[in-house]
């Protein structure tokens, strides 16, 4: 907890996206750990379960919900990404991030 802490000091409202580094508010830090916490245990979950000879489809399931879990992760950082560094440079007369953002986008939706 104490990371949080020493992070929360140095927060900073603008973005930092053209160092490619983003200093993030503690909310948006804590939400960001906390689902990749619970993605980290439902594959740890999954682990056991192959492990212990669980059944295939009941593994699948589990599977199926870490990708969903994945995938939420995604939409959030990439939200956060669009409110915060794409409008900040849009605003900053920094239009190469438009194909940036495309390109991400592409390769999300592989």
């Amino acid at each position: 907890m104490g990371e949080i802490k020493k992070m929360s000091d140095s927060v900073k409202k603008e973005c930092h996206c053209t160092t490619k580094t983003k200093v993030r508010t503690d909310e948006e830090y804590k939400r960001l750990i906390h689902r990749l916490n619970r993605i980290e245990g439902q594959v740890r979950g999954i682990r056991s379960m192959v492990e212990r000879g669980v059944y295939c489809t009941d593994i699948l399931m589990q599977s199926a919900a870490v990708s969903a879990a994945i995938n939420a992760f995604n939409k959030e950082l990439l939200s956060d990404h669009i409110r915060t560094c794409v409008a900040t440079d849009i605003r900053n007369g920094k239009d190469e991030v438009i194909d940036e953002l495309v390109a991400t986008l592409q390769k999300l939706m592989k």
